[in-house]
This record gives structure tokens, C-alpha cells and sequence, in this order.
């Protein structure tokens, strides 16, 4: 099998997605109400040193993914028990991914149509791409990258008479409490899941900095989820933002322009299909990838069709109920995520940190 390789450009992209992807569909950080730009940007500042530690353990095994790196610093027994653990948090990320746009079709599109039909769709398109490589979702990446810029950025100007400035004051009414509990919700989701990228970033061109897609992708993906919850905090105001389900596509759908620029929520859902899209794409990669590891098989690809229904199956009963999915992205997710996001990492990187200072890596041969 060829050896995959994306440059820093696609890497970034996929980054941007991936944070943005579902982010974009259900919001987040909705506890601290309008101060959840607040939330926002105290996530991104916690997520920083965790993205480093990820950005960290790849650098020391260069051309390594999680599943090799962690069978290399824990042995074959327990390393596999840690790439199981990965394995799972990919599969059921997947699965949670393609039930948030299942539910946001049938609640905004299409109610009488089965929740499994746009579920198995998006699926297939994921299983698709997978197949072809990460190569692929690279350039799939860079390619809708601008188009995707180019409509929020126009969505967003068509917007501006509609902001209500008084929605965000008064500023920290709430107090302190509710701000950090959307800032913890807002690292675990999504700022934290790029965890996952230890999986794909052995892909990155030589001598290209992980360090750098880290911290690019995080920025400019958490900028745009900052700017889309300011938006739509101005136009549909604290209260009502909260209890929407979907509050990015509410808030699009009041922008008119008199009476020939209507309806252009249809252009964000397009721009939530394709975040979607990539994201679940990543997860399905990550589990694949993950397996093939675990099994010693050499083509991960022999078992995307498999685990990509697997994973649509899955998805169609994870929920009872969209209500159900909101309090579990909200209220249980950030508990959940925890060990795969913040512990299990601080651990490998002690771990590889330890062998490789007494000698049992050549680190001068890992390094970028």
C-alpha cells in the first residue's frame, strides 16, 4: 500500500471542519447564555496545552499513529487496551455525528421521511471517501475550504441589520459559574476531539509541523464558531437561542433582504452538510484505522464498508429522541470525553517522554 501523505494546507482544512462540523448544528457552550462568547474563548485557551500534548507524542514518533505510539510505550497488552478505548471514542463519535444530522433533516427538512434514510446517505458518502484515503478527505478539505468561507462570511454581512446589540449585555449577568461550565463544555466540544487527529497526522508531509496544524486549526475553527454564536446570540437573543435545537439555522432563516433575498438558511445547511460530512469521515478513518492496528492487518480499507454500516446502525438507535440528544452533548458528553481527551494523553505522553529519555527510542530519528 502506497504511504498516504497531506500537506499542512490540507491538514488545516480537515482541522476546521472537524471543529466546526457539528459545532455549527447544535451550538455550543448554550449554558452560559449570552455569555457564551465568553465560553468560547476561555475553551479555546484550555485547549491549547492539550492540543500541544497530542501535536507533542506525534512529533516524538514521527510517521506513528496513536495506535503504533501507544503499542511501542505500553507493550502489546496494555497499548491495545488503549487503542481499544480510541477505537470505541472514534466509533461512537461517528455515530453521535451522523445522528446530529439525522435529527437536524428530520426536524428542519424532511419529518415524515425515516431518520435512517439521511443517515445512511451522508454514510455511504463517508464510507466512500475513507476508502479512497485520507489523501482524499485532505483535498476534499481544501476544495470546499474557500466556498464554505465564502458563504458565512456573505450570510453573515446580509445579516447585520438584524443584530440586536442589547441581546449580549448585560455582560457576566449570570456570573462567573455558568460562563466556566460552557467554557468546559465548549473544550470538550469540539476543541478537545482533535485528540482523534493522532491518528491521521502521521499522514503530514515531511519535515511539516504538527504543531502548527494544531494550533491553526484550532484558532481559525474556533474563530469561526465565535463569530456564528455572536450571530446568533444578536439576532435571536439569549433566551431563545437556548432552547432551539438547531439555533444557526433559526437565526439564518430571519435574514431577508426585501422581498428577493429569502430563505438562505438553505445555503448553511449546505455548509452544515459538508462539516458534517468531513467530520464523520475522520471518525470512521480513526476506527478503521484503529482496528486494522489492533488485527495487524495491512489496508485498513478492507474494513470501511463494515464499520461504516456498523456505524450508521448504530447511530440510528444511540437516541431516543432529539431532546435526549441535546442533553447528552450538553449535560453528559464533557464528563464522557474526559479520559479520552485529557487523561489518557498526559499519561502516553509521560510514558513516551520517560522511554524515549532513557534511550529506548531514537528520538534525533522522530523528530521533524
Amino acid at each position: 500500500m502506497n504511504k498516504e501523505i497531506i500537506t499542512s494546507k490540507q491538514a488545516i482544512c480537515i482541522m476546521i471542519f472537524f471543529i466546526t462540523g457539528t459545532s455549527l448544528l447544535i451550538g455550543t457552550a448554550g449554558v452560559a447564555k449570552r455569555d457564551c462568547w465568553i465560553s468560547i474563548i476561555l475553551g479555546i485557551i484550555m485547549a491549547v496545552p492539550f492540543v500541544i500534548i497530542y501535536a507533542r507524542i506525534l512529533t516524538l514518533f514521527r510517521g506513528k499513529d496513536i495506535y503504533e505510539i501507544v503499542q511501542m510505550v505500553f507493550g502489546k497488552i496494555f497499548g491495545k487496551i488503549i487503542a481499544i478505548l480510541y477505537i470505541w471514542y472514534a466509533f461512537h463519535l461517528g455515530a453521535l455525528v451522523l445522528r446530529n444530522f439525522g435529527e437536524f433533516i428530520n426536524v428542519v427538512a424532511m419529518p415524515e421521511t425515516p431518520m435512517l434514510v439521511p443517515m445512511f446517505m451522508i454514510g455511504v458518502l463517508c464510507i466512500m471517501v475513507v476508502s479512497g484515503g485520507v489523501e482524499i478527505i485532505g483535498r476534499t478539505s481544501k476544495f470546499f475550504f474557500p466556498i464554505i468561507v465564502a458563504v458565512l462570511v456573505l450570510v453573515n454581512l446580509l445579516g447585520i441589520t438584524e443584530l440586536n446589540f442589547d441581546n449580549i449585555k448585560p455582560i457576566l449577568y449570570d456570573g462567573f459559574l455558568p460562563v466556566f461550565k460552557g467554557a468546559f463544555s465548549a473544550f470538550s466540544f469540539p476543541f478537545a476531539e482533535t485528540v482523534l487527529f493522532t491518528t491521521i497526522l502521521f499522514a503530514l508531509q515531511p519535515k511539516k509541523s504538527v504543531y502548527n496544524v494544531y494550533l491553526w486549526g484550532l484558532l481559525i475553527g474556533g474563530i469561526i464558531i465565535l463569530i456564528i454564536c455572536i450571530r446568533n446570540i444578536l439576532v435571536l437573543g439569549p433566551d431563545i437561542a437556548e432552547i432551539l435545537y438547531f439555533p444557526s439555522h433559526v437565526a439564518v432563516g430571519r435574514i431577508e433582504i426585501g422581498d428577493f433575498i429569502q430563505r438562505i438558511e438553505v445555503t448553511v445547511s449546505i455548509v452544515l452538510v459538508v462539516g458534517t460530512f468531513i467530520k464523520a469521515s475522520i471518525c470512521l478513518y480513526a476506527a478503521c484505522k484503529g482496528i486494522s492496528s489492533l488485527f495487524g492487518m495491512k489496508n485498513y480499507r478492507n474494513i470501511v464498508l463494515q464499520t461504516g454500516l456498523l456505524m450508521i446502525y448504530f447511530s440510528s438507535f444511540i437516541y431516543e429522541s432529539t431532546m435526549q440528544m441535546e442533553h447528552w452533548a450538553f449535560e453528559i458528553y464533557s464528563y464522557y470525553a474526559l479520559p479520552f481527551q485529557v487523561i489518557l494523553p498526559i499519561i502516553i505522553l509521560i510514558a513516551a517522554e520517560i522511554k524515549v529519555r532513557k534511550g529506548d527510542f531514537k528520538i534525533s530519528e522522530n523528530r521533524s
